[in-house]
């Protein structure tokens, strides 16, 4: 049999097996945790909750309102958590266009503080049953982890760029608008069995005004979109067996040898993301190509031998400087937001960039 035959077969077989049996299996295996929601709303918690919620935002004027009478307010959190009669607080809506437009949900102090008491307890119960190559808002993961994988996963299946490679670079369409908080909460359900925490989570996922989706902007909105999208995760790892898989947030890529399983495994996916999670590839945004014509991941144009800043990301900055020329930035704002802007972009191979940008702010100042 020729290899696209061998690659048809194995994949009839794949079509032919027990999705809903093996997922079952799993999810036996899985253990549950009741009695969670005493360690949630205990005061050592929702004071460790609130020097999370407050890092960096010490001079913020919510921030300072609510430590004026702190004990209170913590104990009126706790009283309002345990008679279970909390409510959140509606959320702040703003536009941001950087360059495409997205509206960020930003939530009041006191509700963050659940949100941070919340994950304190049950992110490192769901973060076990990760796989190891999902690498954004996760403890010792991040942009520097993933490209470092990608680049040793690009030799790997160029063996060591001595052959041609292919990647298949994917994002879901309208991902964080279009999750479906039903199938959330079954999917976080099948560990937390302690019902006051899931009707806590419902309550911080029904703060929304939408029927569906979670707002951007949110602590609890970063962490779920793990718990989602892990799904996804299992069935490409452990049902479609591919060896070379990376995921950060809603953009994923699988790396291969033959461009052909790439485009099967393609609509595997896409079937899986429609019946089971009820979400979609991005038709224009999922794309498969060689590895040696570069591919843009994570911010970065990543080729063979070198990597670059993708555009947009250079004309951020630019902006900011000519904000920071006409006074519409102060100085001390802008260079939290160059030396953010510098930790993130130092991975390129982008010396003489960042030397002239340096030079034209230097100048300025």
């Amino acid at each position: 049999m020729n290899r696209n035959g061998d690659l048809n077969a194995n994949n009839d077989n794949l079509a032919n097996s027990n999705d809903n049996g093996r997922m079952t299996q799993l999810a036996r295996k899985m253990k549950t945790y009741n009695q969670l929601y005493s360690k949630i709303i205990s005061f050592e918690n929702l004071i460790l909750a609130y020097k999370k919620a407050r890092k960096g935002k010490t001079k913020k004027n919510y921030v300072r309102e609510f430590e004026e009478n702190l004990a209170y307010n913590i104990k009126t959190l706790y009283e309002e958590l345990k008679d279970q009669n909390y409510k959140p607080k509606p959320l702040k809506n703003f536009v941001l266009r950087d360059p495409k437009t997205r509206r960020i949900s930003v939530s009041n102090f006191r509700d963050r503080i659940v949100h941070h008491a919340l994950c304190n307890i049950i992110e490192p119960i769901f973060d076990k049953t990760f796989i190891y190559d999902s690498c954004a808002n996760r403890k010792r993961k991040g942009t520097l982890f993933a490209l470092n994988r990608f680049e040793k996963f690009q030799r790997k299946v160029t063996h060591n760029l001595s052959k041609e490679g292919f990647y298949l670079k994917a994002d879901i369409k309208h991902y964080f608008q279009n999750v479906n908080r039903d199938i959330l909460i079954k999917i976080i359900s099948r560990k937390i069995k302690d019902e006051r925490v899931l009707n806590l989570i419902k309550l911080i996922l029904d703060n929304f005004d939408s029927e569906r989706g979670m707002p951007l902007g949110n602590l609890t909105s970063q962490f779920f979109a793990n718990v989602y999208l892990n799904e996804l995760d299992f069935f490409v790892k452990h049902r479609l067996k591919t060896k070379y898989y990376l995921r950060y947030v809603d953009d994923f890529v699988i790396l291969n040898s033959s461009k052909e399983q790439l485009e099967i495994w393609k609509e595997y996916i896409d079937t899986f993301l429609k019946e089971k999670l009820i979400l979609e590839l991005h038709p224009e945004k999922s794309n498969i190509n060689s590895l040696s014509k570069g591919i843009d991941f994570i911010g970065f144009r990543n080729f063979y031998y070198f990597r670059l800043v993708r555009k947009r990301n250079i004309n951020k900055i630019i902006l900011k400087i000519e904000d920071y020329k006409k006074g519409i930035l102060s100085q001390e704002k802008f260079l939290e937001i160059f030396q953010g802007w510098n930790a993130y972009i130092i991975w390129a191979d982008c010396k003489i960039l960042i030397n002239n940008l340096l030079h034209e702010i230097t100048y300025y100042s």
